[in-house]
């Protein structure tokens, strides 16, 4: 199945800002490339990895969306979102599915998150240090839906569901992951101890990639996943959302209402300078709020007032 790859060149102090407006328009997936490195080298391709930023100033960024996609009026989307940025610079190909999954598959390697947790693509070796008997391991492909652990929001989420694991607060719950993605955050979930998972993402092709990692790591019977509108109305003593701020924005009251009081959040998707205005948002429901920075990206958190 092909898709409708753009490409562009910006910098490391602009990937932040191009790298939002593309997943606000509904890009598929990103990834970054050395501007200088000799481009027949695959593994050139690279999304930071935890902690890091890109080790490069000059960058060419490539993001997939549908085939079908009219370029023009993803240009003039895009120009919208934030008109500040060189979209003039873009350029479009077709490109293959099999090219695509190459190229995650050469960069995407096991990676450890808190004290327990890892992920590990399914067709790569166990590390050693995730063979120990109370590792949390997810063996994940990502596909073509966000959220391998990669990105700065997902990290910052699965350290977030560790250290819940670590207090015990996990143990025996059901967990929800709201725009579950790859349904990564909702397996971690449930290696760390909890019961049940539900996961909810508005993208088909999510809800299908979060189904085939369930059956993968043999979870299919403890995970549920639906779109919005099939989503059962319940609360939860644990709800993570790794999405956008305008959209954490526009679902807070929704978000509040899936929180058991007493229970936690985090929301992630957060560029630093978002926050404040989250923060207020959300104070009318939890209390204990805090916003945490990786890069340039936020994670928040708070306990839900009863």
């Amino acid at each position: 199945m092909p898709y409708l790859e753009l490409t562009l060149h910006c910098t490391e102090a602009t990937q932040p800002r191009y790298e939002n407006a593309l997943d606000d328009v509904g890009a598929l997936a990103v990834t970054l490339l050395d501007a200088d490195a000799d481009t027949s080298n695959e593994r050139a391709i690279l999304e930071p990895g935890v902690g890091e930023t890109p080790l490069w100033n000059d960058l060419v960024l490539s993001a997939l969306f549908p085939a079908d996609t009219n370029a023009l009026a993803l240009l003039a989307a895009l120009e919208a979102f934030d008109p500040g940025l060189a979209w003039e610079s873009a350029s479009f190909r077709a490109v293959e599915d099999e090219d695509w999954e190459r190229a995650w598959l050469d960069q995407f390697q096991p990676m450890a998150f808190g004290s327990r947790t890892w992920i590990v693509p399914w067709n790569h070796e166990l590390p050693e240090a995730a063979q120990g008997a109370d590792a949390a391991v997810v063996r994940l492909d990502p596909g073509l839906a966000f959220g391998s652990g990669t990105h700065p929001t997902t990290a910052l989420c699965l350290r977030w569901l560790d250290s819940l694991a670590e207090e015990g607060v996990l143990e025996g719950r059901t967990v929800l992951d709201f725009g579950c993605g790859s349904g990564i955050l909702a397996l971690a979930a449930l290696k760390l101890g909890a019961a049940q998972a539900v996961g909810v993402d508005n993208d088909p092709q999510a809800v299908i990639a979060t189904g085939d990692n369930a059956e993968r790591n043999g979870e299919q019977h403890r995970m549920q996943v639906y779109l919005p509108a099939d989503e059962p109305q319940a609360t939860y003593p644990v709800v993570v959302a790794n999405i956008l701020a305008s959209a954490l924005d526009a679902l807070a009251e929704v978000l509040a209402a899936r929180v058991a009081p007493g229970g936690r959040i985090a929301l992630s998707g957060i560029l630093h300078g978002q926050e404040d205005e989250l923060l207020q948002r959300y104070a009318a429901w939890f209390d204990q709020l805090e916003a945490t920075r990786e890069d340039d990206w936020m994670r928040i958190t708070g306990v839900r007032r009863a």
